[in-house]
């Protein structure tokens, strides 16, 4: 029983040593301290983990794509320099984080990873994101319009991938068809609908934003309960 009780201690112990030095690789920073620190890097090493469908819309500088749902990302994560910093990033942080967790496992001693992926980064103006020379969705011409097609309107942008957004979606259908007398209800997704995302600064998802007359009278980021948002509305 003693050797058992030992035994657990130092597993234990060694657990938690390996995820110290896991954290102590990984460095969560936001956008300006990260395009400062590529700055500083000559030829840095930065992956964008998102889908090629999403890295070909638009990236950071010359960024590779590794895509993290892919089943090669290990092998081809495994090619670049483990003794030299690399720079991981996605949509919003979350594939990245996982990411990033990976690359400490394969023995990556430096590893930067973006707070808030590539919407905080374009929402505050960082200048060297290559930018898609393409029109993508909905144009803030045709934004503004919609936002006056009804005396009160909410907009609700989300995306396929936010977990938050799939939660709030089942409700927010619901509120469609039943509040369609008080207020018109539109969903958009933001990655179909790149272009307004980024010329509005949008840098979270989900982000609700209700209009009366044209005017913006409220607005939620981030996950909002059923009972929370229909006080809202």
């Amino acid at each position: 029983m003693q050797s058992k009780f030992i035994s657990l201690v130092l597993l234990s112990f060694l657990f938690i040593s390996c995820h110290g030095q896991t954290s102590k690789a990984i460095h969560t920073i936001d956008a300006k301290s990260y395009a400062e620190k590529l700055k500083t890097n000559k030829n840095p090493q930065l992956l964008d983990v998102r889908t090629p469908e999403e890295y070909s819309s638009g990236h950071i500088g010359d960024a590779k794509n590794v895509n993290w749902n892919d089943d090669n990302f290990v092998t081809d994560a495994s090619k670049y320099d483990k003794s030299k910093p690399i720079f991981v990033y996605c949509k919003l942080g979350g594939r990245s984080e996982k990411a990033a967790d990976k690359l400490a496992e394969l023995g990556f001693k430096e590893i930067y990873n973006l707070d808030g992926g590539i919407m905080k980064w374009n929402a505050q103006g960082n200048a060297n994101a290559e930018p898609s020379t393409r029109i993508i969705g909905m144009c803030d011409q045709e934004y503004g319009e919609l936002t006056k097609s009804s005396d009160r309107v909410m907009i609700d942008f989300n995306a396929k991938w936010c977990t938050p957004c799939q939660k709030m979606k089942p409700y927010i259908l619901k509120f469609q068809t039943e509040m369609k007398d008080r207020i018109k209800i539109v969903q958009l997704d933001a990655d179909e609908n790149k272009t307004i995302v980024e010329q509005m600064k949008l840098d979270s998802l989900p982000t609700i934003i209700v209009y009366e007359k044209g005017k913006e009278v409220w607005r939620n980021v981030g996950y909002i309960s059923e009972e929370d948002l229909k006080k809202h509305l």
